[in-house]
This record gives structure tokens, sequence and C-alpha cells, in this order.
């Protein structure tokens, strides 16, 4: 008999384990997180965080929105990223990043309620963990696990306590391993991997330092120094990272992967530091010193069985793009409501088949689109003549040979500017954050064709109502003028029906169905003397639908289904969908 019993076992208090438990607790599924470490995380891993994670917290409660705000840097302090020699040094280029070019922050404006922010893992993780734990999560810490096995009711799994050095047992219903980028619950269940690991090493160097007067008045994240032949293959790339403005750092330094793993010690850290900043004689206060692998590998099944992997188990990429932790939260809520249904009984487990068909293709393409912002770091480097020698004498006054005034040095200009502007594909790749579109039996497209990206998707996010996309944001205004996004009034946990005037019939018909199904559904309707006002009329134009139409949406905020009009039959049309959609 096993010591703890629960219905969902998850491991891994990271973005993935500890949103899929405050999402599960607030669906009301009794749930378990364990970590093997006493503390949550240390270092600020994960730190861009992207409008797409920010809705998923924002339908956890508008306090765990404002929360994160709180703690994050604000989308503005994010900043233009800045390529230079040193940041006491000359500035190569820079460009605008994170939705800080007017244009692109229009856009940003129009698809979602929520702002993009700078918000590090070690503030985030607690946010998410205390969520989770206020809500019912029950969390062990010093908890480590072993080993699983599953058989036709459920998984009974093996830990060790690693306080009393104790193999402890748990029975859980269902299981979720979102332990990591070496996730043993990922072998452990046979999961398929395409890539590789270990394509790179780096080292970080965590430092605190005063450096206002190099960076306050060009605020960004991320500062890009070039100094030739000062590292690992020649090039001398560093990154300075704010973690908190301005006097808050990490500093990503490359090293041989093919060599053995480097020993840092206090004073090597303190001369990277001093000249990556180009102050011999900054006060630098080191404060932690790590190595990690580049690594471009994600899964190929996200499950086996009873056992579901997510987050940085499943996609292996470097930190390029800031995908890991978003990615990771938005696992959490594609799976999150199907376990919740099906743990009630209110949905069939062929639902929780979804899931793979679902985020695989999603894990493949961030881990494929943040492996090559790596290799797009070489027309940079290209241009500034750093290839054409590994001499370092050379390579500089290559760089330095962009000042001439000659025909030559006036290509070399505009090929810089080209690269860095190029650049945009991994530091403002609004596409990649938004445009997901699910193809699974979890929606019902009834034919209707996929609409045509008019526009770069990897840049540039297009919002339809088409089923399997994310239900478009657009601002609607309750009875007292309250402003509310398409997004709060659907999610939730729940089911939502979106409809207008002439639509009446949808309010029985999801009556009908949801007591049929025992399942709730909330209708919504936007029009006129409506329950919502439209007064710009920017539902109508979003909806791609008519008055009487309606679009359903899933849980997760994305379309499960639409009605162009209301049917002669609206309840046999709407039972037909969610009994396929639910496996009923």
């Amino acid at each position: 008999m096993a010591d703890i019993t629960t219905d969902v076992l998850i491991i891994g208090t990271g973005p993935a384990g500890s949103a899929t438990a405050a999402l599960l607790s607030t669906y009301g599924v009794e749930n378990m997180v364990i970590n093997r470490y006493r503390w949550l995380a240390n270092t600020p891993r994960a730190h861009i965080t992207n409008q797409r994670a920010m809705e998923v917290l924002r339908d956890l409660g508008r306090a765990v929105e404002d929360e994160v705000y709180l703690y994050g840097t604000d989308q503005d302090l994010m900043g233009e990223n800045v390529f230079c020699t040193s940041l006491a040094g000359e500035e190569i280029g820079r460009m605008r990043s994170w939705g800080k070019h007017p244009l692109s922050r229009a856009e940003h404006l129009l698809s979602s309620p929520t702002h993009m922010n700078d918000c590090p893992q070690t503030y985030m993780e607690p946010v998410l963990f205390k969520t989770a734990c206020s809500r019912g999560t029950q969390a062990r810490m010093s908890t480590e696990y072993l080993r699983h096995e599953q058989d036709a009711d459920g998984v009974t799994t093996t830990c060790l306590d690693r306080l009393t050095g104790k193999e402890i047992t748990i029975r859980s219903k269902y299981f979720v391993g979102a332990d990591g980028g070496n996730s043993k619950v990922a072998e452990y269940a046979g999961l398929e991997f395409e890539g590789k690991m270990g394509v790179g090493g780096s080292m970080n160097i965590l430092f605190k330092a005063d450096l206002s007067k190099y960076v306050a008045h060009r605020p960004s994240v991320l500062y890009w120094v070039l100094q030739p032949g000062s590292n690992v293959g020649g090039i001398g790339m560093g990154l300075v990272r704010m973690i908190r403005p301005w006097n808050e750092w990490l500093i990503v330094w490359g090293y041989d992967i093919n060599g053995p793993e480097p020993e840092v010690d206090e004073a090597f850290a303190k001369k990277v530091a001093r000249d990556l900043v180009g102050d011999p004689d900054l006060d630098v206060e080191i404060t932690s010193v790590s190595t990690w692998t580049v690594n471009n590998m994600y899964a190929t099944t996200l499950s086996n069985g009873r056992v579901f992997c997510m987050g940085d188990a499943i996609h292996r990429h470097p930190p390029s793009n800031g995908l890991g932790s978003n990615t990771s939260i938005q696992d959490a809520f594609n799976l999150a409501w199907k376990l919740a249904m099906v743990v009630r009984g209110q949905a069939g487990t062929r639902l929780l088949d979804s899931y793979q068909v679902e985020r695989a293709p999603i894990a493949k393409q961030i881990v494929t689109r943040a492996n090559k912002s790596i290799e797009e770091f070489g027309p940079i480097f290209k241009g500034l003549g750093l290839l054409d020698s590994i001499d370092p004498v050379k390579m500089q006054q290559n760089m330095d040979a962009r000042c001439d005034d000659t025909a030559d040095a006036e290509a070399q200009r505009t090929a810089i500017r080209e690269a860095i502007a190029y650049k945009v594909y991994e530091f403002d790749a609004h596409g990649v954050e938004m445009n997901q579109r699910y193809r699974s039996e979890a929606i019902v497209t009834d034919g209707q064709a996929e609409p045509a990206f008019e526009k770069d998707a990897e840049l540039h996010y297009q919002p339809t109502t088409w089923p399997g996309a994310r239900l478009p944001h657009v601002w609607v205004f309750g009875p007292n003028g309250e402003k509310v996004s398409t997004l709060d009034l659907a999610g939730h946990g729940r089911f939502s029906l979106l409809t207008g005037i002439g639509g009446k019939g949808w309010n029985e018909a999801a009556r009908a169905v949801g007591e049929e199904l025992g399942i709730e559904i909330s209708v919504q309707t936007i029009g006129p003397r409506q329950q919502w006002e439209d007064y710009a009329g920017d539902w109508a134009r979003a909806r791609e639908t008519r008055d009487s139409g309606a679009v359903l949406v899933r849980p997760d905020h994305h379309v499960a289904w639409r009605s162009e009009t209301i049917p002669d039959k609206p309840v046999d049309e709407l039972r037909r969908v969610l009994t396929s959609i639910l496996d009923r």
C-alpha cells in the first residue's frame, strides 16, 4: 500500500511543474508536487516573460498577474539590445527588441491584455509555487524521484526522502514529469527524442555591481560584448544580462565543450566581468558561478500511458528567443484542464492523447528556432570581419575598418546594420510566441480551411477564430463600462461560448448539453444592449462569424469549434462537437 495517495503527482517545481500544480488546484483537482532540493530556483535562469505566458497567469487570477508585474522589469526597461566592445567602450549598434519598436508595440497592444516583462525565475517560480500551495497543492521538498510503475488504474512512484534517507511510495491516477533538461521521468518513461545534447558549453557568472552610468541611458536586458580573441572560438563574444536594473547582472561566457569543464575561481570571474564592462577598477561582488551546455533536442513522444512530461524535459534548447519558461507554462495550460476533466469523469481518456498531438510540434518548433537564432549571429561576425582571421589583432583591425571613409567600409556598415536588424527573429519574434494553432481530435474544424498567414508567421501574430487557434483578444465593455478582454470571458477551467444578437438559442443549448455532460459551459453574448458591448466593433471584425453564430473556446483559450450562424438544432450540434472533443 502506498504511503501517500493523490490524483496527480508532479515531479519538479519549476515553471512547468508549479504552473501545472497551480492550475490543477484552481480547478479543484487534488495534486502533489515534489522537489529533490530544499529550495526553489536559486539562480535567475529563465527571465523573458511573453504575453502568452502572462495570459496563463492572468487566467489564474489578476492578483497572480499583478504580482509578476510587481517583481518583473517593465517592458520599456527591457529596451534595445546593444552590441558593443564593452559597456564602457564603443557601441557598434543596437536593435529595438521585445516590442520596443513603435510598430511592434502596437501589435503587442492589439494582441493581448497582458504585457511582456522580464521576471527572473527566482521571482516567477515562487509566485507559481505559492499560488499552487495556497490553493490546495501538497508540496514536498527534499524528495527525490527514483522510479515509477504504472498499471491500468494508476501510477506508483518511488521517491527518496532526502531528510530521512527512507524511500516512500506515492500512488496517483496520473503522473507529470516536469523535472528539467536531464529528466529522469522522461528517461524512465521511455520517451523518444530527436537532436543532440551538449552541442556547446557556457558558464554563468552572477555578480553585483552598480553599472548605472554605463546602461541607464540605454536600458536593455541584453548587452552583447565583442572582444576578439578573448574566449572560446576566438570571436570573443560575451553576454552581460540585466537581472535587476542596474546593479544585479549575469554574464554568459563560452567554453570549449570538447575540453574539460572549466574551473572558475573568483579571480577569473571578476576579470571576465571587468573586461566585459570595460572598467578594470570595477567594484564587483561575485555571487555564483555555474556551467551549462547548449542543447538541441526535443521529444517526439510526450507521454506514455498515464505519464506525461513537459517543460525542459521535452524541449531542450539554448535560452535564445526567451522561449523556455514561457513554453513550459503553456505546456501546463494545455494539459491541466484535460487532466482535470478526465479525473472528474467529464471526459474520456482519449482527450489526453491530444496533449502529445498539440504540444510535440511546439517543442520541435521552439528548439529549432532557438538554435537557429544562435546561427544568426554569424552574419554579424562576418560583417565585422571576425571570420576572416584568427589573429585577434587582425580581427580588431577588421572591426575598426567599418569606420573608414571608403566604399568597402560603407558596404561593411550596411552589412552590419542588416545583420543586427535580422536578429528581430530572436529578440522580437512575436509570431513565434503567439501563433500556435492546434490540430487534434480536441478540435473540430468541420472542414473549415485554415487561413494563410499574410505576414511572416515568426514575426507577426495573426488573430483568427479558426478552430485550433488562440481566441483573439479585443476589449469589450460591461454594464458599468468596465473594460474586459475576450480572453477574460473564456478560460478559468471551463468551456465558453461567445455569441451575439440572434444567438439566444445557444444559451439553451449550452444549458442542456452542459447538464447532460456534467460540465460548465459559459455563454457570453456580445452586442448592443447585450451582456457585453462591442462599441468599437472590434469583436465583430475578429469573430469571423455572423451575429447568430458562436465561437466555442476551450479552457486554455484555444478555439474548439465555431459556427457561422445558429443551426436549426443548436443542441444537437453542440452535443456532437463536445462529445467528440471530450471522448464521450
